[in-house]
């Protein structure tokens, strides 16, 4: 599959990657296949996820519970020298993996202009076919094509809940896509983002990814790179969101990879988030003045006319500036009997639109987020989602949870 995980960046001297986990249709096909995002967090028995975050204060400023100034102070890790440059000592010993070990540090302007342009590549990892074992579920047809449409401009109109995912990883700078979704705990003004699990954890063989940021409505005017380069206050127009509480599946963490499609069927994750420079006061939805609902049912694929996916690819043909979408009706594609079976949609978006929300009608009729990128074939066709159910609920209640007070 095509990578639609993190990318790191290779543009002007820097080095880029892109990413998607990715799996096998079905026995006969032979086709390579690589992450198209990263994912990161775990859960209780109860929530099927568990999470952790930093309370927030009103001036934005993101600030670290005892207990976990503890762990990190067992570790070795001085918060003063991770902000002063230590975050990139990736040792083992000090990659945060537990769920309840997430800490992301604002680190004021590190993502500035030309660093946000240049992280374009998500990390990938080609997967051979025979890395994939027989799909033992139900596998609709490989579905047609459907060529990625440019979203029109400005962005905060066509898809106001869409936005752009950066991190930092061992490979460098990355990137994934990302939705702004409802808090039941704060109606109307919510914190919280949708994104792929591998989009913040490296799973099974890593830890949490760093300087986790989310930008919504990024380069809001569509605008090509150089114009970005010469206009540089185009590429944030409702400011850099920090993570200050992430949280993934436990299937991510303990089975995610970025090859071969293992934990793709868990592969969500949500992101609690703070302004960096401590904003005006307003929540991330009302300064963007959207946010979508979530449905957790995993409605049927034949109870679905049509998902559109969107996000921000940027392995080639693509450049990872711009916005794009798919609609299509999705199909279902199971890589192991006893795992979820995951929606799949002919798409030739590219790694770096991994974490981009999939809109369909809800039960209302009303637009809500069903699932998100993770998966994808190396050569650009179709993507492939996990349906929402009490794991994906579990993650999202138990973020909410955290932040209602």
């Amino acid at each position: 599959m095509r990578p639609i995980r993190p990318m790191s960046a290779v543009r002007r001297g820097r080095r880029a990657g892109r990413g998607m986990s990715s799996a096998v249709a079905a026995v006969s096909m032979a086709t390579v296949l690589a992450l198209t995002a990263t994912a990161c967090g775990s859960g209780d028995d109860t929530a099927a996820g568990s999470s952790t975050a930093s309370a927030a204060p009103a001036d934005g400023k993101i600030q670290i519970p005892d207990d976990l100034k503890e762990r990190l102070k067992e570790r070795g890790i001085d918060m003063d020298k991770w902000k002063n440059g230590e975050w990139k000592d990736w040792d083992k010993d000090k990659w945060l993996r537990e769920a309840r070990d997430f800490v992301n540090p604002i680190i004021k302007d590190l993502w500035d202009p030309d660093r946000m342009r240049d992280a374009q590549k998500p990390p990938e990892q080609p997967v051979e076919a025979h890395d994939i074992s027989g799909d033992a579920g139900v596998t609709d047809p490989t579905p047609q094509p459907v060529e990625a449409q440019a979203v029109s401009t400005p962005y905060d109109a066509a898809e106001p809940a869409s936005g752009k995912l950066f991190f930092d990883g061992p490979k460098g700078s990355m990137v994934c896509s990302a939705t702004v979704v409802q808090d039941p705990a704060h109606p109307g003004k919510s914190n919280m983002v949708w994104t792929a699990g591998h989009c913040v954890h490296a799973g099974k063989d890593g830890g949490w990814y760093r300087n986790l940021v989310f930008v919504p409505s990024y380069n809001n005017d569509g605008l090509s790179e150089a114009e970005l380069q010469a206009d540089p206050d185009k590429q944030a127009p409702h400011g850099l969101w920090w993570a200050d509480g992430a949280q993934t599946s436990d299937q991510w963490i303990a089975q995610g990879s970025s090859s071969g499609g293992l934990g793709a069927p868990y592969d969500f994750a949500v992101i609690h988030v703070t302004p960096e420079k401590g904003g005006t006061g307003a929540s991330l939805e009302e300064t963007v003045g959207a946010a979508l609902p979530v449905d957790f049912d995993a409605p049927a694929t034949a109870d679905i006319t049509s998902v559109t996916a969107t996000g921000y690819p940027a392995a080639p043909p693509f450049e990872g500036q711009k916005q794009f979408q798919c609609a299509d009706r999705p199909g279902r594609l199971s890589l192991k009997a006893d795992d979820p079976t995951m929606y799949r949609i002919g798409c030739t978006m590219t790694g770096g639109s991994s974490g981009g929300g999939w809109v369909a009608a809800g039960a209302d009729g009303k637009p809500a987020l069903v699932s998100n990128t993770s998966i994808g074939p190396v050569k650009a066709g179709w993507l492939a989602g996990p349906r929402l159910g009490d794991v994906a609920k579990g993650i999202y209640d138990g973020v909410s949870e955290k932040f209602a007070k």
